[in-house]
């Protein structure tokens, strides 16, 4: 069954041209476009897609604006902004409200595909390329020391490759371990770090200064 999408953002071409390249293989429907936000959230609400592609540039509404309203409404959605932004603000402004997923507008549509999918299973999906911008750009570091300490060194180990965007099979793969026992690990990193998903501890990781990345 293909995958329910809708997209919001005001340009009609954007739109068009999101929708012929996720559909092409059949695995992905986009079932709505809007071009505001305030269109978004009534869209949202009456048909329930499974993934929201969102810009953060709208009228009426901007994308921050909707997913600080879809929290609020607390809509079953997940969410990945797709923006030209690359701002350090923007970003960390979307993970702290809690977004889903995080790409740029030049991403190809094989990528953006592995988002959905990824964002659908429960996963968060950062685009690794902004990683070594989120590096850059911090100026300031929370260095959480408590924390830090309460992880094992297997939970380390685990958290410094989810962070450069590697998934459970392949942190597994290379650790030598089960994606059973990776999920298991994540599960308490999250807990340990106080943290809701991949995207959080990521950045949680970069502002302790956990990984380097270049």
């Amino acid at each position: 069954m293909a995958a329910k999408i809708i997209i919001a953002d005001d340009h009609s071409m954007v739109r068009e041209g999101l929708k012929q390249l996720l559909e092409l293989d059949g695995d992905v429907e986009v079932i709505a476009e809007a071009n505001n936000g305030i269109e978004c959230i009534d869209l949202l609400e009456r048909l329930s897609p499974q993934v929201l592609l969102l810009d953060i540039n709208m009228p009426k509404m901007n994308g921050l604006e909707v997913l600080e309203k879809v929290k609020e409404k607390n809509i079953d959605v997940k969410i990945i902004i797709l923006t030209v932004h690359n701002e350090i603000e923007y970003l960390l402004k979307a993970v702290n409200i809690g977004i889903d997923g995080y790409m740029l507008k030049d991403s190809d549509s094989a990528e953006l595909k592995k988002a959905i999918f990824h964002v659908i299973d429960g996963e968060s999906y950062i685009q690794p390329s902004l990683i070594p911008m989120l590096n850059s750009k911090m100026i300031e570091r929370d260095v959480d020391q408590t924390k830090i300490d309460s992880l094992t060194r297997r939970e380390l180990e685990v958290l410094k490759l989810l962070s450069v965007g590697l998934y459970n099979k392949e942190i597994g793969k290379n650790l030598g371990i089960s994606e059973r026992t990776v999920k298991n690990h994540i599960s308490n990193i999250f807990k340990k770090i106080n943290v809701m998903d991949r995207t959080q501890a990521a950045v949680f990781a970069i502002r302790n200064n956990l990984i380097n990345v270049f």
